[in-house]
């Protein structure tokens, strides 16, 4: 790590407590995590760009269900993710859910741009999971596979320490296992050379994402 600059303060400038200038430094790593964000949807957003457009999936494809439903699964992974990274006490917690909302915004970037590539809408007509063979079994309660119910959402959001990295953790975890299980959907159903290659990677980031999450929930002891 790189030591801090000292430099020396006019004679008429008010020192900042130790706790003042802790908080301005998550304010400031907050404001930074949500250019990040940005960024990372401008990146997808580029990247889907580059999608071929020869043979475009139709509209109950695999591949639109899989953008569309992953989009949404997505979207309350980024949610969490902002959210450890301003609450969370634990520096890894912080640093997993900063990672996690910048990664998994790009990916939303990206699912997005094939949709419209594809001149599809951005919802459908299909009921959610309907893409896969197993999907109608795997909503529970309006819920994709691993997804958080508003009262967890709640719940993380008033909770405060230790209490919060080990909520955060046992939802996040919960909720790559179900994200995988809807990539190892899109794998076995895809047709799609581009879809299945980032597919791919996605499925593979959540699986390092989830050895880290379980290893950061055993420390903390939850």
């Amino acid at each position: 790590m790189t030591a801090p600059v000292t430099t020396a303060s006019a004679p008429d400038e008010t020192p900042v407590t130790a706790d003042g200038g802790r908080g301005a430094a998550r304010r400031f790593g907050t404001l930074a995590l949500a250019a990040a964000v940005v960024v990372g949807l401008l990146l997808g957003y580029a990247g889907g760009l580059l999608t071929p457009t020869v043979t475009r999936p139709g509209d109950n494809s695999a591949e639109a269900g899989f953008a569309r439903d992953m989009s949404t699964h997505h979207a309350q992974a980024v949610q969490m993710g902002l959210m450890a990274f301003q609450q969370g006490e634990d520096p890894e917690v912080r640093q997993i859910g900063g990672d996690i909302a910048t990664g998994q915004q790009g990916e939303i970037g990206t699912m997005q741009t094939w949709l419209r590539l594809w001149k599809l809408d951005p919802t459908g007509d299909q009921p959610a999971m309907a893409w896969m063979p197993d999907g109608a079994g795997l909503v529970k309660d309006g819920l994709m596979p691993g997804m958080a119910t508003p009262a967890e959402i709640t719940k993380l959001s008033q909770s405060r320490g230790r209490e919060f990295d080990v909520l955060f953790l046992q939802l996040m975890i919960r909720h790559h296992l179900g994200g995988i299980h809807m990539l190892e959907g899109i794998l076995d159903e895809g047709h799609d050379d581009d879809v299945l290659k980032v597919a791919q990677t996605m499925k593979n980031t959540q699986q390092t994402d989830l050895t880290n999450l379980q290893a950061a929930l055993k420390r903390l002891g939850g």
